[in-house]
């Protein structure tokens, strides 16, 4: 067990299912709702026996106290993740939990430039995944979640967290990553609105500074620095949606987006280090609700 995971399953009994989760962020939270007893989907294409591939993830989610299940997707094809949905139906007949957090880093990645200097590519695999995906698989997420189904759980416990960064309100990396996350953040805002009189609850959520094993990397090579201290680990954002999923007032946060220090903060959640991270924008957890 890592350090400071929460002491009941309060998720025992939930399905979730995380997009683009087979490392990063996604892996992150994957384990996060694993600790707090879910099953989860773990999804994405990489799969075996690798350090990064679901098939790993999926261990470390049932490692965890959860039950993982991998689900090799390719975000970029509609067809699959219609498929996918399809098969969480069949095999659970619900779903309760839904992550939006497919994001696709460009090769070679993009640290700067300006976007008439790279390859229309960067669009695709930025906003394509990041943004047309997250869409696609929520069309279908929503729709198996309200569905009436008497092994369905009541619909007004579904949930949605939409991954997203403060690179939607300020310029980060490219012109088409900023794009890619702004519009995210509208989706959060305007499901939440489409989805209130059905229950659906749509959470937005920054993490800030990860450490990601793409940053810790990049930190080895030199091309960025980061006081690592300071940042945050993937698991601290999976911790707080956990926490978020299983409070009873979320309804009173739908539309909104957070950091997830704030959060953390909220519900005072501490990473596997044993630190609180603060993030860089002030606390404002009780804005205007939807």
């Amino acid at each position: 067990m890592l350090k400071n995971a929460p002491t009941t399953k309060h998720l025992a009994g939930r399905v979730a299912i995380v997009t683009g989760s087979s490392r990063g962020i996604g892996r992150g939270i994957a384990v996060g709702l694993g600790e707090a007893g879910a099953t989860v989907y773990v999804t994405g294409r990489s799969v075996g026996d690798g350090p990064l591939t679901i098939d790993t993830t999926a261990q470390m989610v049932t490692e965890a106290g959860g039950t993982g299940i991998a689900a090799q997707t390719d975000f970029f094809d509609d067809a699959a993740i219609e498929a996918l949905y399809a098969r969480i139906a069949d095999e659970q007949g619900r779903l309760d939990i839904h992550v939006n957090n497919a994001f696709k880093i460009p090769d070679p990645p993009v640290w700067g430039g300006k976007f008439w200097e790279h390859p229309i590519q960067v669009w695709d695999d930025q906003v394509g995944i990041g943004l047309r995906a997250a869409y696609v698989a929520s069309v279908h997420a929503v729709r198996l979640m309200m569905q009436d189904s008497p092994d369905n759980q009541d619909p007004s416990l579904t949930f949605m967290v939409n991954i997203s960064s403060s690179g939607s309100e300020r310029y980060a990396l490219s012109a088409s990553y900023g794009i890619a996350k702004s519009g995210t953040d509208r989706l959060t805002r305007d499901f939440a609105v489409e989805g209130k009189d059905d229950g659906l609850v749509v959470v937005g959520l920054w993490p800030s500074q990860v450490l990601t094993e793409f940053i810790l990397d990049s930190i080895e090579e030199g091309d960025i620095a980061l006081d690592q201290e300071h940042a945050e680990t993937p698991l601290y954002t999976g911790r707080v949606i956990a926490e978020l999923a299983s409070d009873a007032t979320r309804a009173q946060r739908s539309g909104q987006v957070f950091t997830t220090a704030e959060l953390a903060l909220h519900y005072d959640v501490r990473d596997e280090r044993d630190l609180q991270p603060k993030g860089k924008r002030f606390p404002t957890l009780f804005r205007d609700p939807i």
